[in-house]
């Protein structure tokens, strides 16, 4: 099966556009399992912190507690990880490797991004980093 860590703008653009490639990344995750999700503590914080945002609220219909809910039922469908290795590889934004350390620590193929930093990378240690359109091809496929 395919394991996947995804970004946090993966998941604040699935929330606004549902229906654009992250939104239905999402589905297919949801509602067919088409991938294993691997994630971090930091992730999630970092995915709550993103969709509180006002120029993310702003397109959202969600509470602050629905936001809550929605992002521990991710976690827990997540297989997770601690995020206690260390490494140096987004030279412009260090925050950025928390993605890459959950994505070697669960064993992951892919780290599905909109971030320029890291798909500049296009793959670090095995972990190959692309689009959500990319990903979201990759995941039809292999159906």
């Amino acid at each position: 099966m395919i394991r996947a860590v995804l970004d946090a703008n993966i998941y604040v653009s699935a929330c606004i556009r549902p229906q654009g490639p992250p939104g239905r990344i999402l589905r297919r995750l949801l509602d067919d399992q088409s991938f294993q999700l691997v994630g971090s503590g930091a992730i999630f914080d970092e995915v709550r912190r993103s969709l509180a945002y006002p120029r993310v609220r702003r397109y959202l219909s969600l509470s602050h507690e629905e936001i809550d809910r929605w992002v521990i039922a991710l976690a827990l469908i997540a297989e997770p990880t601690e995020g206690c290795l260390k490494l140096r590889a987004v030279e412009n934004d260090p925050d950025d490797d928390k993605y890459l350390v959950a994505a070697l620590e669960g064993r992951a193929g892919y780290l599905v991004s909109g971030d320029s930093d890291l798909l500049e990378l296009h793959e670090y240690r095995g972990v190959r980093i692309v689009t959500a359109r990319e990903f979201l091809s990759l995941v039809e496929k292999a159906k």
